[in-house]
């Protein structure tokens, strides 16, 4: 409340600065503490001399400055002195940037895809508004509210302005549908549409079940528990808990996620700043999962919340942790709201780990070098071989409960490290992705093949049992390659990448017509970390070995 009021007392500050000069010393009394009007006056000094600086900019610079990007340029020059997560987001960036964290937004439901320059629904969300007027996917939206959007450049940005928009109200669509020839008419009324951060669940074997979580946002503990026991009523001893890629969001659902897993009263993790004191978060007794075997999947991009979580179950013994080392983020950030509408995500402390590890890694060589590390684990080889990690040893730490030693100093190191599996890679394959060539081969397969596939194949069992990525989809991909003029080898790519390339392919095609959890099902098995994570869960004594 302290620092909500001081920002909007500065914002007040700069237009009245001559007539408040004695009541913001007292202010830097209240806040900083009595008998310190000193420091307040040096306060006093130092805004002073910014407010000097902005008049004579706005008095005698050359030409017309725009003064509200003057202000907003100084807070971020401000903020990048501090540390890489303290930033500035303005009035236009705040309300999407908490969409995904809120779990939900307003809009009509569908997954889509710009294909050919057409409006395509990729997937209806489940029990969305579109689903339930009877929107399909592959459906081309023409028309919205009577104004043509096909063949005329249509970006992202146009599909979201267009069809999101307050819960209740209406937009009309004209849909063409395949092999219907006339345009379909629908009226959609907009609702709250959820964002799945459980993208995946399912058992990976009769007793191991698989979750995976792509964010933590508001809804993740409850999307997490109805998981668990979908998972437990079919059967799941043991648990794999993908956090890979998983950039972090609320604390509060880290918190709510390693107490499912861990005991009672055992410390998951600990913030502590200059300002604000040390505050432990500790579990209950409520935990869904406390006694199966649980491995915990994380790789360069786990970070934040991810690694709170992992460093939690590795710190109690509680898992194994597989895969490579996490981001490295370990800096507790508060959202500070300015009065026109803007913010600032402000670092207020630093994450530690149950044995008192510090999360984050280095950041003292500037922003430049911090932004570049991860690649630097690509360049040094780090994330091929664990030898070539460097870790800070001079600080030991333990785990809480069987004493092993695990270092700090940036991020969480796995208890079993998987290099990045590079046996399919291929520079044509690359292109092909990275060109995007993959995923609009699929989207115009599905719209070839989508109701032949939705008929021979009625449930996922029957489709991963039964459907093989044949050499006439393999050509077709290349072909399509062609179109788009890649100069990559070809019979490299056949070489080497055939078997990555054609569960990819299959993958692709699972997700079009279920869920991305049938995608994952899909495709992890073709991964190498996660075949290592159903070993280790499979053979007793080396999950018991790894955590001695």
């Amino acid at each position: 409340m302290e620092v909500y009021c001081i920002l909007r007392f500065n914002c007040f500050v700069m237009k009245n600065f001559k007539n408040i000069v004695t009541l913001y010393i007292a202010i830097g009394v209240l806040w900083i503490g009595g008998g310190v009007s000193l420091k307040a006056q040096q306060y006093d000094k130092d805004l002073q001399k910014l407010e000097f600086a902005y008049k004579l900019i706005s008095t005698f610079y050359v030409d017309t400055t725009n003064k509200e990007k003057l202000v907003e340029d100084a807070i971020v020059g401000m903020l990048t002195k501090l540390d890489p997560h303290s930033v500035y987001i303005s009035k236009e960036e705040v309300a999407s940037m908490n969409e995904p964290l809120d779990g939900s937004f307003e809009g009509i439901g569908v997954q889509f895809n710009i294909f050919k320059d057409t409006l395509m629904v990729v997937t209806p969300i489940s029990g969305g508004p579109s689903e339930k007027v009877g929107i399909q996917a592959g459906d081309r939206i023409m028309i919205i509210d009577g104004e043509n959007v096909a063949g005329i450049g249509l970006k992202n940005s146009d599909v979201f302005t267009k069809l999101k928009g307050k819960k209740g109200t209406k937009v009309e669509l004209q849909v063409l549908r395949h092999n219907i020839k006339d345009l379909i008419s629908f009226t959609v009324t907009r609702d709250k549409i959820p964002i799945y951060s459980v993208e995946a669940s399912y058992m990976a074997t009769p007793a191991i079940g698989y979750i995976k979580i792509n964010q933590f946002s508001a809804t993740t503990h409850s999307e997490f528990v109805d998981a668990l026991k979908k998972l437990n009523g079919q059967g799941m001893k043991n648990l794999i808990l993908d956090l890979r890629g998983n950039p972090g969001g609320y604390l509060n659902a880290a918190i709510d996620i390693a107490d499912e897993l861990l005991p009672e009263n055992k410390l998951i993790v600990y913030t502590e700043g200059l300002t604000n004191p040390r505050k432990d978060y500790v579990s209950s007794s409520k935990g869904k999962f406390e006694t199966g075997k649980v491995v915990v999947l994380i790789d360069e991009g786990s970070a934040s919340a991810s690694e709170i979580v992992s460093g939690s179950v590795q710190d109690w013994d509680r898992g194994v942790v597989i895969g490579r080392r996490s981001y490295g983020k370990g800096l507790v950030q508060r959202p500070l709201n300015l009065q026109d509408g803007s913010m600032i995500r402000l670092t207020i402390a630093k994450y530690y780990t149950p044995s008192g590890r510090s999360i984050q890694k280095p950041y003292e060589d500037g922003l430049e070098s911090y932004q570049k590390e991860i690649y630097d684990r690509y360049s040094n080889g780090e994330v091929l071989n664990a030898d070539s990690i460097h870790l800070d040893t001079d600080v030991k730490y333990y785990t809480k409960t069987k004493k092993r030693l695990v270092y700090g100093g940036g991020g969480i190191m796995p208890d079993l490290f998987v290099p990045t599996d590079t046996t399919g890679f291929s520079f044509y394959y690359r292109d092909l992705v990275a060109s995007g060539t993959l995923n609009q081969f699929i989207l115009n397969y599905m719209d070839n093949h989508r109701e032949q596939l939705e008929t021979k194949y009625t449930n996922y069992t029957q489709f991963d049992e039964k459907f093989e990525v044949d050499e006439s989809i393999v050509e077709a991909l290349i072909a399509e390659g062609k179109k788009k003029k890649l100069k990559s080898d070809v019979e490299e790519f056949r070489k080497v990448s055939l078997p990555l390339a054609k569960a990819q392919i299959k993958a692709l095609i699972a997700r079009s017509l279920w869920t991305p959890s049938e995608y994952f099902q899909t495709i992890n098995p073709s991964t190498e970390v996660y075949n290592k994570a159903i070993e280790v869960l499979s053979m007793n004594m080396e999950y018991t070995n790894l955590l001695d």
